[in-house]
């Protein structure tokens, strides 16, 4: 939260006593500041107590926010009062910003309802959303139609509202990568370019036969290399691992870092099979999930929209991400499956875990080549999952988001694997066969999907399935 700056705009009529807008403002000020974030807001010397109503106070407003447009993430409009719609509205207008938008209105009290104290917001939050939407400024709304500042409910909206900045803000301009042509044997990955450009997203591409080529160019005894085999000693337990693969493993992870940084890129997805393996002589799973665990999101097989969804979540929970696969049932519960990869799962992740060969495709290429994933059982916890992709027969970006547990249930497995528990399972599946999607999908620790939803579906305007059984 400290590192979200909001513009506040207290709306304010005439009709109803000024100390209500006064009071308000100060009340939400105080809030705002209590919970960590910074504001950007007009004061009582600027326009009548600091509020918004007439056409002249508005353009104050936009003005105001117009110089801090490069410190504002999103807007709270605080009605203390029924607030003037057009001020409200004209305000933003004029203002520019392209910004998410909470608005939240004061609740009544059944004792005051005379002139004096009656505040009638209930009803001035319709007029304001009402215009909002007559001027196509999309909003974001309170759980609840009227709450106080200072109640849980609200701080829960607040922390809800700071994450859809953080998504908006954090898919402008972005720049992800991919290592690698996709594997052949996975249609299933395919995505657009120019649909995610169209969506801000910007994909730099790498042949991964300059990525081998770049490596032989490192020497053993290179300080970079050393730096990355200490890291990766340091990350995970090694034993029974040959120093061959784990300098390998280093030189590629160098590598990758510069590249990432010489194209300032957020995330990447990697052709992890089976010509790394082949050529390579090990997997690069290790590097991933150090990657991921250091918040710079890697997805497998060129899976791009499927590290867009991991950075989605990073961006709304600020802690790591990783892509599995909606991989089996689990016993008789239709609520509950096996989420398993084989596995690049970041560390954040596990409950513990070790080094190893990757199981699946040793048979193929040879145990000798496929050292480098990282193995364990998932902890129990809150989950937030969330797909992205791209529709190309429609032309539109889309997305499914919810949420469930990681439960204790041990399965015996190889890989990193978990399971997890979804109310309504069953139909979420039925969603995803019948629309076409992958079948991977991004998760990460935490309770984030009302966020997602609302970036995603709202602000962005992706096609968007928010999996709430008895909602849907």
């Amino acid at each position: 939260m400290g590192d979200t700056t909001l513009g506040v705009i207290v709306g304010n009529r005439g009709f109803f006593p000024d100390a209500l807008a006064r009071e308000g403002r100060e009340e939400m000020l105080r809030v705002l500041e209590a919970e960590g974030y910074r504001t950007v807001c007009l004061g009582p010397e600027e326009t009548k107590h600091g509020a918004v109503e007439t056409l002249e106070e508005a353009r104050k407003c936009a003005e105001l926010f117009k110089r801090h447009r490069e410190e504002i993430d999103g807007v709270l409009v605080t009605l203390p009062n029924f607030g003037d719609e057009r001020g409200v509205a004209n305000a933003l207008r004029m203002s520019g910003l392209e910004v998410p938008v909470l608005v939240q209105a004061y609740p009544d009290e059944a004792g005051k309802m005379l002139m004096g104290g009656r505040r009638d917001s209930f009803c001035g939050k319709i007029s304001v959303c009402n215009n909002l939407w007559q001027y196509g400024i999309r909003y974001t709304l309170t759980r609840e139609h009227t709450v106080w500042p200072g109640s849980e409910g609200f701080r829960e909206d607040l922390k809800m509202f700071a994450a859809v900045c953080r998504i908006v803000k954090g898919l402008k301009n972005l720049r992800v990568g991919v290592i690698g042509a996709r594997p052949a044997a996975f249609n299933t990955v395919r995505f657009s370019e120019k649909l995610l450009e169209r969506a801000g997203i910007t994909v730099e591409t790498l042949d991964l036969s300059e990525v081998l080529g770049r490596v032989e160019r490192l020497g053993d005894d290179d300080g970079k290399v050393k730096a990355k085999l200490e890291g990766i000693r340091g990350y995970v337990r090694t034993e029974g691992i040959p120093q061959g693969s784990l300098l390998m493993m280093a030189k590629f992870g160098v590598v990758v870092e510069e590249w990432m940084r010489a194209n300032e890129l957020a995330g990447t997805s990697v052709q992890c099979w089976t010509a790394m393996e082949e050529y390579f002589g090990v997997v690069p799973c290790t590097l991933m999930s150090m990657m991921s665990n250091n918040l710079l999101p890697s997805a497998c097989e060129t899976d791009m929209t499927g590290m867009v969804g991991m950075y989605v979540l990073q961006l709304a929970s600020g802690t790591p991400s990783a892509i599995v696969d909606w991989n089996n049932n689990y016993g008789e519960d239709p609520d509950k499956c096996v989420i398993f990869h084989c596995s690049n799962l970041p560390k954040h992740f596990f409950e513990d875990f070790r080094m190893d060969y990757q199981e699946i495709i040793a048979g193929t290429v040879g145990k000798e080549n496929t050292y480098g994933t990282v193995v364990g059982r998932l902890k129990a916890g809150p989950v937030t999952y969330c797909r992205v992709s791209t529709d190309d027969m429609a032309g539109r970006m889309r997305a499914y988001v919810g949420e469930g547990e990681m439960t204790e249930d041990r399965p015996k497995s190889f890989g990193g694997y978990g399971v997890l528990k979804v109310p309504g399972l069953q139909q979420l599946l039925q969603y995803i066969c019948r629309n076409g999607y992958e079948h991977h999908v991004a998760v990460n620790y935490s309770r984030s999907a009302r966020a997602i939803a609302e970036a995603l579906g709202n602000y962005k305007g992706w096609d968007l399935y928010y999996h709430q059984p008895g909602n849907n």
